[in-house]
């Protein structure tokens, strides 16, 4: 069960490797062009049905047909990759239940978008979780995880598609360790990884979804939507940096621009750089810094060089090329 692209590499492994998928489950088609006319399927859907494989694509997961479609495959497993929460009805029909491959290293970062946050939060390492579900979201026990280091410059994309193929090769080392137990694999409640983990003060980016009996501070991945997307040019140079790496190329980090006292246009930003070769301690957060070809912006602390941005309605360019089309004598402003 999954619907992006990032649920395609599982699947594909899965057909590869001579695993007996008997259906695939994902979203319903979804509409999309200017007057949403066009019906587009989902990347699993296109896949699926390219190696023969059924689809089923309910509206509803408690919907009564599409649960006794699903049930007369009599699968002994079911594998969900980046799809929604499922009703007790459909996780536990399997003999073996139903395991889940999730972009981080549980219990951080439950939610839908933890790739973005663990980059959002500066960490230096990821990873995927296989666990089988239950009754809330991301919290059932875990089976096995693997790691990934994060590069201080890598961004979602990068950082997505390594995940995307160490989730297939968990997807498929997950489901041999179940056979090979006849479903008695060992498990770990996360609470005891909870334990596990060092307690350490807050930080200041991720949303902190709760905090343990002891002391550990647990990060959500919430969705993101535009509001949460805009950049606060109050915050750190380095915080800054993270929060536009952690939402690049898609759905991107964004601001207004000012040149003098106009009302602004959206200014998406898709790559940048903590500068430290200027003397910012003076200008307010959002100033653009003058007599630089550099596109140059000064935050709460220190200042970020900007090297590739777009503005509403323009194509996407550098940095430097933008800053250097902007009329003579311009005074701009970022918030």
């Amino acid at each position: 069960m999954g619907t992006p692209e990032f649920a395609v590499e599982s699947l594909k492994a899965l057909c590869e490797g001579g695993y007996n998928v008997v259906a695939v489950v994902t979203q319903p088609d979804r509409p999309v062009g200017r007057h949403g006319s066009v019906l587009q399927p989902p990347a699993v859907k296109t896949y699926a049905l390219e190696r023969g494989l059924p689809v089923l694509q309910p509206e509803k997961m408690k919907d009564e047909a599409f649960q006794e479609k699903l049930h007369s495959y009599n699968a002994d497993l079911q594998v969900v990759v980046a799809f929604r929460m499922l009703p007790k009805s459909v996780w536990a029909m399997p003999r073996f239940g139903t395991f889940n491959v999730h972009a981080a290293l549980l219990p951080q970062y439950r939610g839908a978008a933890p790739i973005n946050w663990a980059i959002i939060n500066g960490d230096k390492e990821t990873g995927v979780t296989t666990f089988f579900l239950d009754e809330n979201i991301d919290t059932g026990r875990v089976i096995m995880q693997k790691h990934l280091a994060i590069g201080d410059e890598d961004n979602v994309e990068k950082v997505y598609d390594q995940l995307m193929v160490l989730g297939a090769q968990a997807c498929t080392e997950t489901i041999d360790k179940i056979l090979d137990t006849d479903g008695n694999v060992e498990s770990i409640p996360q609470e005891q990884l909870i334990k596990e983990l060092q307690a350490s003060s807050p930080t200041p980016q991720a949303p902190i979804s709760e905090t343990s009996e002891e002391g550990i501070n647990l990060y959500g991945a919430p969705k993101l939507f535009k509001e949460n997307c805009r950049i606060d040019f109050n915050r750190p140079a380095e915080y800054v940096h993270n929060f536009i790496r952690g939402l690049a190329p898609v759905p991107g980090a964004w601001c207004m621009l000012h040149n003098g006292n106009d009302e602004g246009k959206i200014l998406k930003i898709y790559d940048s750089r903590v500068y430290t070769d200027s003397d910012t301690t003076s200008a307010q957060p959002g100033t653009v810094i003058e007599g630089t070809r550099e596109f140059i912006v000064v935050c709460g602390q220190g200042s970020l060089k900007l090297t590739e941005v777009q503005l509403a309605g323009k194509k996407r360019m550098s940095g430097k090329d933008f800053k250097n089309g902007q009329r003579a004598g311009s005074v701009l402003k970022l918030n």
